[in-house]
């Protein structure tokens, strides 16, 4: 369900902790940037104002100290140096409960998790991180139920993510929730991403023969996205793909954490959820549009897959612009 707000720009804190690395920082900044076309506004800051040492050779000046907490709506925990070792300072883990307590949303990139972890709000909660760190943060956290084998995880007022890429991930699933999917697949091609991952697709961890993920189908799902409106089956992806459909089905859920045909739902859902935020046409025209045939039909998936219908959202996306 959708988690827009409708008075003021989305207020976005990034809070840089001595040790933080450069892509886990830069990536909520550059997504939630603040633009004429981007509902948001940005701060960045540190326990205190000033100068915080951060990892790879790099600092940062950074304008507002905790107070910027105090301030926001979505708190940004960028990935840090050596998070197993010590926790935060009292005072960041204090800043963090309380922005928790009165509403606002906490979400970790990569060992961003472990400041998390440190303040207790992941205690019997879902959560991920870098597959290096994984076990170290199951091990200093017990009470986290640690999923190493995801790219992020959404608790609702908590989320963690894998490392720095899937921080993209994470920041484009909040911006679907908050914005819609126009704006989020606007972003994904501004910042030249894939504009939809599935928090369930696997995260790479070295083998003896690695093998790359994602990739192998990715000519058949984009071949499906322009033909969303046929029948899409099984039988059909598989041989575009030139594998069985026991190879397919097999393989493609380890790329995307879905089986085909969830993958095939969800995508005819995101572009019925698009053409109702950027189009007038009605909602049986979008039914036919994405393959789902009857509005009917449509309006029993979206409410499954979303909880609410094709109308109410197109209302909640469409209001005020």
């Amino acid at each position: 369900m959708s988690t827009r707000r409708d008075s003021g720009p989305h207020r976005v804190t990034v809070l840089v902790l001595e040790g933080a690395k450069p892509l886990d920082v830069g990536i909520p900044a550059q997504v939630f940037t603040t633009r004429p076309s981007m509902p948001y506004e940005v701060r960045v800051c540190g326990a205190t104002p000033g100068l915080v040492s951060g990892g790879d050779g790099l600092s940062y000046s950074v304008a507002h100290g905790l107070e910027a907490l105090t301030w926001a709506d979505l708190v940004f925990v960028p990935g840090y140096r050596f998070p197993d070792r010590d926790d935060p300072p009292r005072a960041v883990l204090d800043a963090l409960v309380a922005a928790h307590a009165r509403g606002a949303r906490l979400a970790a990139i990569s060992t961003g998790a472990f400041a998390l972890a440190a303040t207790g709000l992941l205690d019997g909660r879902r959560a991920t991180t870098h597959w290096h760190y994984a076990r170290a943060l199951q091990a200093k956290y017990p009470l986290v139920k640690v999923d190493e084998n995801v790219l992020f995880v959404d608790e609702g007022a908590v989320l963690t993510s894998a490392g720095a890429a899937s921080g993209i991930d994470l920041c484009l699933h909040i911006l679907r929730g908050e914005l819609g999917v126009a704006a989020s697949n606007h972003t994904a091609r501004r910042l030249v991403a894939a504009p939809y991952r599935s928090g369930g697709q696997v995260q790479y961890v070295p083998r003896s023969v690695p093998e790359p993920r994602g990739e192998r189908f990715a000519a058949t799902r984009e071949w499906a996205l322009h033909r969303l409106a046929e029948p899409l089956t099984l039988d059909v992806l598989a041989r575009r793909a030139a594998v069985s459909p026991r190879t397919f089905s097999r393989r493609f859920v380890k790329e995307t954490g879905y089986t085909p045909m969830q993958w095939v739902m969800r995508a005819r859902i995101d572009t019925a959820r698009e053409l109702l935020e950027r189009s007038e046409r009605s909602v049986e025209q979008i039914a036919a549009d994405v393959g789902l045939g009857t509005s009917a039909n449509l309006r029993r998936h979206f409410q499954r897959i979303l909880g609410t219908t094709p109308n109410d959202y197109r209302r909640t996306f469409t209001q005020g612009s």
